[in-house]
């Protein structure tokens, strides 16, 4: 049997590195946020500019049959390139919607290609939260695609992992248990044969942290946890789930609670573990880390983004509390764990409003043509007095905006850090922006994030955006083609196509004339 699995483990390899080869040519949309860094950057798309980005017009629009759960709806879209189907190579976009099922369409004209229903095997729990707009009872988590496999992996309602065929939707991966039923999971991402997750909120009873199921074996799939609290506190929500360095490390950031690490208690911090055993190896909580708990200033609202300058391996993340930190990925806080490379002034949030206020969502990252490295970060609200001043003000954004910050040299320290670049004009309210080719697209997602019981009122139609990534200029709007807003999601980018989802469950698809 050694021999055996020792041959299975070879032969998930020599797929995992055709996989690499294939997507060095293939313009796929596999996770949320792209890549497993969850940049937001679609580095294999060359055909959209800041030129032709001007002409775009709605494609198609195709409603699929879910039931939105309180506000959440579908998933973030994935997509994969050349797939071959029954009646040739085609273009997917996958979808998985809130009441448990999936759909793949056609890039090209938005028919469903094919769609899945999962059932659920138990009933949910009756914790306090359990069956309201904290804990719905639905699917949440935007699923992710190994091309090597050519498998959609999905995690259902009830804490069971799918394995769907990418070209028919039919089982691949045996369904087996992951996580408790009916938890709230955020986006899955696939690294060298493992899937993650990360859990919130204790819904399902289940504690919060990372989660993760090596697949190399679907006869003895391995399931590991990591746990950062032993309350309901430490959840990791932001949009993107965990968010995994090429450092072989995973990162998230943690919402309100204690703070304890001799005991285990890692809320209000940045935590990063080890891959693939998932040990917690380091974290950064921030020097006021009491108030940010008090006042409910999660920095789990936000997924970190991860990437490269210069020698170091960096890592910034900030949450509701409007403070952006740019971390040292190896070392997040330095030895004390609160010195962080640099930090912000608050950017917004000046009232310290746990709702409707301050980073929400997912950063994103972009390296430009010259060599210039961005980091780009969505805003709920006006922006704070204390804001530093951007050259470029592209506009009053009392709603909202996207804020553009150069990474650069400190010319004292050495030291990588950040420089205020524009501010965009007005988003009500923005989603997690993405970028490709010079361009960068963002939701205005029409939602009200007030939380009242009327949160269903005085919503907008959700409103795509693209903006010149360097300047904030705007280049298109959609304006009135999409019918509803939107709550949590994202795009996706492929073959010089946007494509975005709204509450309805309405998929849409946007691209040049």
């Amino acid at each position: 049997m050694k021999a055996v699995w020792q041959s299975h483990r070879l032969w998930l390899l020599s797929l995992c590195l055709f996989a690499a080869c294939a997507s060095m040519r293939a313009a796929d949309w596999p996770t949320f946020g792209h890549d497993p860094q969850r940049t937001g950057w679609a580095t294999e798309e060359t055909s959209l500019t800041t030129q032709n980005v001007t002409g775009f017009e709605l494609k198609w629009k195709t409603h699929v049959q879910n039931e939105p759960k309180f506000f959440t709806a579908l998933t973030a879209p994935v997509v994969a390139t050349d797939v071959e189907t029954s009646t040739g190579k085609k273009s997917l976009v996958f979808v998985a919607g809130s009441s448990n099922n999936a759909y793949a369409l056609d890039e090209a004209t938005g028919n469903i290609v094919w769609s899945r229903s999962f059932s659920s095997r138990v009933l949910p729990g009756t914790g306090p939260f359990q069956g309201t707009w904290v804990c719905p009872n639905g699917l949440n988590a935007t699923p992710t695609i190994d091309r090597a496999a050519g498998t959609l992996y999905i995690l259902a309602m009830d804490g069971r992992l799918f394995g769907l065929d990418l070209a028919t939707g039919k089982d691949k991966f045996p369904p087996v248990p992951f996580i408790a039923p009916f938890a709230k999971s955020w986006s899955l991402n696939l690294v060298d044969g493992l899937v993650y997750t990360s859990l919130s909120q204790l819904c399902g009873d289940a504690a919060s942290g990372f989660y993760s199921m090596d697949i190399a074996n679907p006869r003895r799939p391995l399931v590991r946890r990591l746990l950062l609290s032993t309350t309901d506190s430490a959840g990791i929500w932001g949009r993107g789930g965990p968010v995994v360095g090429k450092n072989h490390r995973i990162y998230g950031l943690t919402a309100d609670g204690k703070l304890d690490p001799a005991n285990g208690e890692y809320s209000s911090s940045v935590a990063a573990a080890s891959l693939p055993d998932l040990e917690l190896v380091d974290y950064f909580s921030p020097r006021d880390w009491q108030q940010v708990t008090e006042k409910d200033l999660d920095m789990g609202a936000t997924s970190p983004v991860w990437f490269t300058f210069d020698r170091y391996n960096l890592l910034a993340g900030g949450g509701k509390q409007a403070v952006l930190y740019l971390m040292d990925a190896d070392s997040l806080g330095g030895s004390d764990h609160q010195s962080p490379l640099y930090t912000t002034p608050v950017l917004a949030n000046e009232n310290r409003s746990f709702q409707g206020q301050g980073i929400w969502g997912s950063l994103a990252f972009w390296k430009d043509t010259q060599g210039q490295s961005w980091v780009y970060v969505p805003i709920w609200g006006p922006l704070s007095s204390h804001a530093p001043k951007f050259p470029i003000a592209n506009g009053p954004c009392p709603h909202g905006s996207i804020l553009a910050f150069r990474v650069v040299t400190d010319g004292q320290t050495g030291k990588p850090t950040l420089a205020p670049a524009w501010s965009s004009g007005d988003f009500n309210l923005p989603d997690p922006p993405v970028i490709a080719n010079g361009v960068l697209f963002a939701l205005s997602t029409g939602e009200n994030a007030i939380q009242t019981s009327d949160r269903f009122k005085n919503t907008r139609p959700a409103t795509l955006h693209a903006l010149d990534a360097q300047t904030g200029k705007v280049l298109y709007q959609s304006g009135n083609e999409m019918t509803t807003w939107v709550h949590f999601s994202g795009l996706a980018i492929a073959n010089a196509r946007v494509i975005a989802v709204d509450h309805d469950s309405w998929v849409y698809c946007f691209g040049a004339k």
